[in-house]
């Protein structure tokens, strides 16, 4: 009796260490698995809308293209604290990298810190986060580029002066402040006569916009041209100006997507307008988002081969996509975002 127990007890010690090992063979592998493969939070000002569309269509592209996982997520409105609220929560899953575009650089700096000290690579797109926040400045264009492509664009349409609005997003994002700047200081010296009567914020309110412009152009019956300054706010204007008939009166002219923008240009309310490849800027992020938690880009770099776009510039902690682009009817079926 004694030996058929000894034998039992054996195999059944056996069989339970073959099922430990099995165990312990599956949880390292999955370990591994997890160790290797990168996760990246990419962040847009606000979900729903086709510009954020577009990045996150590129953003796709290069996690599958580089083996990581991507998170996409954001709030539903402008808003700043639930960006905050979500990166907390992306402080607590463990992201290797967070990939932002501010609606405020200052309110959101200290959650983008908590994270840069937790060893999370944070970068900002799109618009720029305080600078020791992030490790780069994914920029669609230099600012002055854009600025100055906006105001020409302007002044063609309506003869280089008169009254004009800038209708805006949210009244702390930082892309659009700095180009507002650029743009009125470039009028000063190109272009004296081209008068501002309104600055207005639209809150990335497609609805808002409409109803802002429809306002400015009441109270202001000679105004010439309006400025659309998100992908939001000018097909906002734009559809005010169609629906008042005034589109051989008013001159509109923005950024947005040349999917938004379609028809607009198409039947004559917007002659021009201006943007670069929002697929570009989420492919292009989220490839330096990789690089940088591979330690693959040296402190000193001042060029970065990002896939399929080839060579960058990198230059003070900003990464160039290129010159922006301006859509007319000519081009614009081009381009499919």
């Amino acid at each position: 009796m004694a030996t058929r127990f000894s034998q039992w007890t054996l195999v059944l010690l056996g069989i339970g260490l073959i099922t430990a090992m099995s165990l312990c063979v599956g949880c390292g592998g999955g370990t591994e698995q997890a160790q290797d493969t990168l996760t990246v939070g990419f962040m847009p000002k606000l979900v729903g809308i086709e510009y954020f569309n577009a990045c996150k269509k590129g953003a796709d592209e290069a996690a599958k293209e580089l083996g990581v996982t991507l998170v996409y997520d954001g709030p539903v409105e402008n808003d700043s604290s639930k960006q905050i609220e979500m990166i907390d929560i992306w402080l607590q899953r463990g992201m290797d990298v967070i990939c932002v575009a501010p609606n405020d650089p200052q309110s959101i700096a200290p959650v983008l810190k908590r994270a840069q000290d937790r060893g999370i690579k944070i970068l900002a797109y799109d618009a720029d986060a305080q600078a020791d926040a992030r490790a780069y400045f994914i920029n669609q264009a230099t600012y002055d580029a854009i600025a100055q492509a906006l105001v020409d664009v302007m002044a063609e349409g309506i003869g280089g002066e008169g009254e004009y609005a800038i209708i805006t997003g949210s009244l702390t994002a930082e892309n659009q402040n700095i180009w507002i700047g650029k743009m009125r200081e470039y009028m000063k010296t190109k272009y004296p006569k081209m008068v501002e009567v309104e600055f207005r914020a639209s809150e990335e309110d497609l609805q808002m916009a409409f109803q802002v412009a429809q306002d400015i152009m009441k109270a202001h019956p000679n105004l010439k041209g309006i400025f659309g300054m998100t992908s939001v706010a000018l097909p906002g204007a734009a559809g005010a100006v169609e629906q008042a008939g005034a589109q051989d009166k008013v001159f509109v002219t923005g950024v947005s997507t040349p999917n938004s923008m379609r028809d607009y240009v198409k039947n004559g309310v917007v002659k021009k307008f201006v943007l670069w490849n929002p697929v570009d800027l989420g492919y292009l992020t989220v490839q330096v988002g990789v690089a940088l938690a591979k330690d693959q880009i040296p402190a000193d770099a001042q060029i970065f081969q990002a896939g399929r776009l080839g060579t960058v510039e990198i230059k003070d902690g900003v990464v160039l996509l290129g010159p922006p682009t301006v859509f007319t009817p000519e081009n614009i079926d081009q381009f499919d975002f």
